[in-house]
C-alpha cells in the first residue's frame, strides 16, 4: 500500500489550503507535519528539502514537491482533474489562477495592520463583484453545463468553491446578484468528498487568527 502524502506547513490556510482541498477532493487521504518553530523550518532547509527555501512542501510517491502552483498543477493531473486535452488543461488552469489571486489577497490581508487589513478585504470583495465572480456567472450561463470546463469536475470547480466560501467568510450574501454561482457553490459542496472535507473535524483548517500570524512570523523572522 502506497504512504500517504505528508504536507509540511503551519497549523493554518496560507499556501497550503487548496492543496489540502485538492487533494481531498480527490478522495486521498494524507498526513500533515505542523511547522511551529524556527527550528523545524531550518532543519529542512539543512536538508535541502526546501528547493527554494520555502514552504508548502509535500511528500508523494516517492518526491519532494514545492511551489504552490506546480503541486497544484502536478496532483490535478494525477488525479485526472486537469482535462482531457491542452485546450481544456490550459482554460482550467486560467480559472484556477484567476481564483487563486483573490484567495491570496484574503490570506495575505491576516498579516496588515488593522487599518491595512480592512481596506485590503474592502478590496477582496470589490474585486469579486466585480471582476471574478461576474466572469464565472457567464461561463456558466454561456456553456450551460454543471462545471467549469468539459461538462466534468475539474481543479477549476474546487478551486471556485474555495474561493466563493472564503468570499462568504467576509461577506455572506456576495453571490446574491450571481444565482448561476449561488447553484454552483450547492452542487460542487455536495460532491461525496468535498462534503466530508466541509464538515467539521476536517484537515480543512480555519480562518487566520492572531495565533497563526504569530507563528508564522516567528518562524519565517520577518
Amino acid at each position: 500500500m502506497a504512504a500517504k502524502p505528508k504536507l509540511w506547513y503551519f497549523r493554518g490556510r496560507g499556501r497550503m489550503e487548496s492543496i489540502r482541498w485538492l487533494l481531498a477532493a480527490a478522495g486521498v487521504e494524507f498526513e500533515e507535519e505542523v511547522l511551529e518553530t524556527r527550528e523545524q523550518y531550518e532543519k529542512l532547509q539543512k536538508d535541502g528539502r526546501l528547493l527554494f527555501g520555502q514552504v508548502p512542501l509535500v511528500e508523494i510517491d516517492g518526491m519532494e514537491l514545492t511551489q504552490t502552483r506546480a503541486i497544484l498543477s502536478s496532483l490535478a493531473t494525477k488525479d485526472n482533474l486537469h482535462g482531457k486535452d491542452p485546450k481544456e488543461t490550459v482554460r482550467i488552469d486560467m480559472y484556477a489562477e484567476g481564483t487563486l489571486d483573490l484567495m491570496m489577497m484574503v490570506a495575505l490581508a491576516a498579516f496588515k495592520p488593522p487599518e491595512e487589513k480592512e481596506e485590503s478585504l474592502a478590496l477582496v470583495l470589490k474585486k469579486a463583484k466585480t471582476q471574478h465572480f461576474p466572469v464565472f456567472e457567464k461561463i456558466l450561463k454561456d456553456h450551460g453545463e454543471d462545471f467549469l470546463v468539459g461538462n466534468k469536475f475539474s481543479w477549476a470547480d474546487i478551486q471556485l468553491l474555495e474561493a466563493i466560501l472564503m468570499v462568504e467568510e467576509l461577506d455572506a450574501s456576495v453571490l446574491s446578484d450571481f444565482p448561476l454561482l449561488k447553484e454552483f457553490k450547492t452542487r460542487i459542496s455536495n460532491i461525496p468528498t468535498i462534503k466530508k472535507f466541509l464538515k467539521p473535524g476536517s484537515q480543512r483548517k480555519p480562518p487566520p487568527d492572531s495565533h497563526y500570524v504569530e507563528v508564522v512570523r516567528n518562524v519565517l523572522q520577518f
